[in-house]
């Protein structure tokens, strides 16, 4: 079993490494553009990439905040204690609710739909907030009646039917790492602890 665990998250880390960089340069359009190959041009060293991993009760585009956290100076060191803008809607957070527009960033539900639905799904992002919509997609492949075989998406084989909070976890985790510059997983990136995350 754990042979297949590590076998499955192994492919949805490669996949979303292609698929984070070209959202992000579709997105951002930054230059030079995030290689999808290399992730040594990611982390905290892109700006696109750094404004994403950057804890959402910082601002990126604050010279001083950028040159904190990339020299991990006393106040800027990214833990697992704050959460990444690219998990907050428009990559904002309020700092009077952290939790409005929580668990809605763009990357994030593109993330979710691209593992447990498909790639091609990732496109639309436009959600109603309840989880089930991410869910409940590629309807032909539950229809009996259908003509067309549809091969059944990851949900639908485990029998997810909506967003659950270790679900979230799990993309949060694998979007946090394809941001990231570090060539391979592990529990613990520099100050940043997964598990704890």
């Amino acid at each position: 079993l754990r042979q297949g665990a590590d076998g499955a998250r192994g492919d949805d880390t490669s996949k979303l490494k292609t698929l984070v960089s070209e959202w992000i340069n579709r997105e951002f359009k930054p230059d030079p553009p995030v290689d999808p190959d290399d992730k040594n041009s990611r982390g905290f060293t892109n700006d696109a990439c750094g404004r994403l991993l950057c804890p959402a009760e910082l601002n990126w585009s604050d010279p001083g905040v950028r040159a904190g956290i990339r020299d991990r100076s006393d106040g800027y060191i990214v833990t697992d204690l704050s959460f990444p803008a690219f998990m907050y809607e428009k990559y904002t957070a309020n700092p009077d609710d952290l939790e409005e527009g929580l668990f809605k960033g763009k990357i994030l539900v593109q993330g979710y739909k691209a593992v447990f639905t498909s790639p091609s799904s990732a496109k639309d992002t436009e959600c109603d907030g309840d989880g089930a919509d991410i869910i409940h997609n590629n309807r032909r492949a539950r229809n009996p009646y259908c003509a067309l075989k549809v091969k059944k998406h990851v949900a639908q084989i485990i029998r997810m039917e909506k967003v659950t909070p270790r679900s979230l976890a799990y993309i949060a985790c694998q979007v946090r790492f394809a941001l990231s510059s570090v060539t391979s997983w592990r529990s613990v990136d520099g100050d940043f602890d997964y598990v704890q995350f």
